[in-house]
């Protein structure tokens, strides 16, 4: 079996189609529809740490989950996200978020709204803590 390094490095290297197939291998499933390749080889290079390493127990997820602050935006805070070419705008509201006319619980489901597949919501407007 090849050393995590070289696998690591390996994943860098590899086209669309061959980290589709690893993905599918990996985690069970297709890719995301319009996951970029660099995502895709840092989720594989996860999947390879984990495998060699172990992930976190679930007492330690839990721990993590306990102290890490939860996201607070003030109300009438915009966020824009250009995807595709089109422009999006999502405003926080008391209680979830505006976007087209609508009111949102989650940013997470307006991404998915947006570009047909599930995303982390934070991640996809790009809001850091």
């Amino acid at each position: 079996m090849m050393a995590i390094g070289n696998l690591l490095a390996e994943l860098e290297t590899l086209d669309r189609a061959t980290l589709l197939e690893r993905w599918q291998s990996a985690f069970g499933h297709v890719a995301p529809r319009h996951i970029r390749s660099e995502m895709m080889q840092r989720a594989l290079g996860w999947h390879v740490q984990v495998r060699a390493y172990g992930g976190l127990d679930g007492e330690m997820r839990r721990k993590l989950r306990r102290i890490s602050p939860g996201l607070k935006l003030a109300k009438g805070t915009r966020l824009i996200r250009v995807w595709q070419g089109v422009s999006h705008q999502v405003t926080v509201l008391d209680v979830g978020f505006a976007y087209e006319g609508k009111t949102w619980r989650s940013l997470s489901a307006i991404a998915r709204a947006i570009t047909g597949t599930s995303w982390n919501g934070k991640v996809f407007f790009g809001v850091t803590a």
